[in-house]
């Protein structure tokens, strides 16, 4: 019992990998159909992951089994998820129907792609590395999960493969813009900040406007998320204080 109650967290890990992998198997099938419904649902799969990715760490705390190979297989999980999956399923939604008729875009749209897996790459690594030598409240850069689920949410969005080049420079731009946030030094707030009743109230409204736009809620969620964290990193560079900005830690 006590090594299957060791087993529990990995499970879970195990489980987001399932998930990430059948995003990328559904992603590479429809490349050629193009369903929108298969590039909705590979999308929904990365959401999973994350989900799963979330609970092996509540599992691994309240079992009392937190260990060093479950933080390994955890950023091995995070890689594949939120770096190779979103990069899959952005290439194949995006570039392949239209590569044909404008093959510097998808020669481009396979770099992006890769800049964006390698990007998540050195996050995640670079956060592996500062773990108690940062503020917790916030992260350094975008983290991987928030930046795999900014893209997947333009797919889930608008799930019809483009029929424009424009549309397919533009995923281009989106996949440079949020692979450069995640190795940015810019701070996004974590879960980690102070509950309030404010905090509740913006809970609420989040629940209303996903009633309200559906599957168009987390492109805006997102564009609130990025500009928000940009304009109070200016406002800590000029001076501001209202929110408190994060805790410096003296390098040993």
């Amino acid at each position: 019992m006590q090594r299957a109650k060791f087993a529990l967290p990995s499970t879970v890990t195990l489980l987001s990998i399932a998930c990430g992998f059948g995003s990328i198997v559904i992603s590479v099938d429809n490349a050629h159909d193009g369903f929108p419904a298969d590039y909705r649902l590979a999308a929904a799969l990365l959401v999973l992951a994350g989900i799963f990715d979330a609970l092996d760490g509540f599992v691994a705390r309240a079992t009392g089994t937190s260990s060093e190979f479950g933080v390994q297989l955890d950023s091995i999980a995070d890689v594949m998820n939120f770096g190779i999956g979103p990069a899959m399923l952005v290439y194949c939604y995006a570039f392949v129907q239209i590569g044909p008729a404008d093959p510097t875009l998808l020669r481009t749209g396979g770099l992006a792609a890769f800049i964006f897996v390698a990007c998540g790459a050195l996050r995640l690594a670079r956060f592996n590395v500062s773990v108690g030598r940062t503020d917790p409240k916030y992260f350094v850069g975008m983290p991987i999960t928030a930046g795999a689920a900014c893209v997947a949410s333009v797919v889930v969005a608008w799930p019809f493969p483009p029929e424009t080049s424009l549309h397919g420079w533009l995923m281009v731009g989106l996949l440079f813009v949020v692979g450069s946030l995640m190795v940015s030094t810019i701070r996004f707030p974590s879960s980690k900040q102070k509950k309030s009743a404010a905090a509740l109230v913006l809970l609420l409204v989040n629940v209303g406007l996903l009633v309200w736009l559906r599957f168009y809620y987390f492109v805006l969620f997102f564009v609130v998320y990025i500009l928000g964290t940009l304009a109070l990193n200016l406002a800590w560079k000029s001076g501001w204080k209202g929110i408190a900005p994060p805790l410096v830690y003296d390098e040993d």
